[in-house]
Order: C-alpha cells, then structure tokens, then sequence
C-alpha cells in the first residue's frame, strides 16, 4: 500500500487531508512539525512527503532541504502544500526539489490529483 507521510500543524487541515487520502485508498500518517518529519522517515520511508511550508521546529523548507540532501530519502517525491504564496516561495521550494506546490488554500480533488500524478511519475522514473 503506497503510504502518505503528512506534515501538517493545523489539525482541521490534518484531518481533513488524513480523511481524503484514506478515502483515496492511501496508508496516511499525519504528524505536526518538520523534526518529526525527520524521525519518521527512519522509522517507515514514506512513498511521498506532503509537506507544509510553516510549522513549528523545524520549517517545510528545512525539512525540504535535509530530505534532497540525504542519499536514503532524496529519492521520496516531496510536495509543498503551504500558504506561503509569494513566487519567491514557490522558486524557493522547486529549486530545493519539492515535485509540486500547493498553495493554501486548496481543493481536496486536486490536491488527490497531484499526488497521483506525483506518485505515478515517480513510479516511472524507477
């Protein structure tokens, strides 16, 4: 089962996100800031990484950075789903590797969209 690693600090938008994933038949874990991030990825490596750009600890684009600059994880496709809307942002979090950026607020069906279509790259680039 592909499995969703979700960090996210806002718990409405945590669980709003959990249900749709699971609902789209994905294996979801939610936790609230970038250093759990870290610790998770040695505990279960995630098929994919939805990150949020402003969380406490440890921000998504910290978290982005340490990911593509590790050889056991730079191969996990990391989509930034933030509220951090300025284009400097959104360069910023390409240009460290992140495959796609949402910006907040967001659809569910599109946001279910760009996961599939993230995974569904990635798959083919095995």
């Amino acid at each position: 089962m592909t499995n969703i690693l979700v960090a996210e600090d806002e718990p409405r938008t945590a669980q709003l996100i959990e249900f749709k994933l699971k609902q789209q038949g994905y294996e979801v874990n939610v936790v609230s800031n970038g250093e759990q991030v870290i610790k998770m990825l040695d505990v279960n490596q995630p098929s994919l990484i939805l990150l949020d750009g402003m969380m406490p600890v440890m921000d998504g684009f910290e978290v982005l950075r340490r990911v593509k600059s590790s050889k056991e994880h730079r191969h996990i496709p990391v989509i930034m789903l933030t509220a951090k809307s300025r284009e400097k942002d959104v360069v910023t979090g390409l240009d460290l590797g992140a495959a796609d950026y949402i910006v907040k607020p967001f659809s569910p069906a599109e946001l279910a969209a760009r996961i599939k279509k993230v995974l569904s790259s990635s798959e083919d680039g095995k």
